[in-house]
């Protein structure tokens, strides 16, 4: 389904304590499917409860790249979605793109992190 140059990151972030979430999954996360040599994300999931949410949040970074500028992606998602996860949106963002430098730099990942 997947191209061989692709990679898959998941970005962990905690949610709010009355967040849905946060009661089923015990954190949010976002999993990424991402061009090795790019960073072009081609495909991603997250834990958000409603399919439709899930789909938006999606949506907000498909065909962006981890490369991208944090702010960048900051200013389209505080601007695009106003859901009760959009901190957490932004810190499973960050916490990937931190994951797809280590890895591009060749620095081993904690995967219990």
């Amino acid at each position: 389904m997947f191209a061989e140059n692709t990679i898959y990151i998941v970005g962990n972030a905690k949610s709010q304590q009355n967040n849905p979430i946060t009661h089923h999954y015990g954190q949010f996360f976002i999993g990424f499917v991402v061009e090795r040599e790019t960073g072009k994300i081609v495909a991603c999931g997250s834990s958000a409860m409603v399919s439709t949410t899930a789909e938006f949040i999606c949506s907000l970074f498909a065909g962006r790249s981890l490369q991208e500028e944090f702010e960048t992606v900051k200013q389209q998602v505080e601007s695009r979605y106003f859901g009760s996860s959009q901190k957490a949106i932004l810190v499973a963002y960050k916490d990937a793109q931190k994951k797809f430098f280590r890895i591009m730099n060749g620095m081993p990942l904690d995967l219990n992190d």
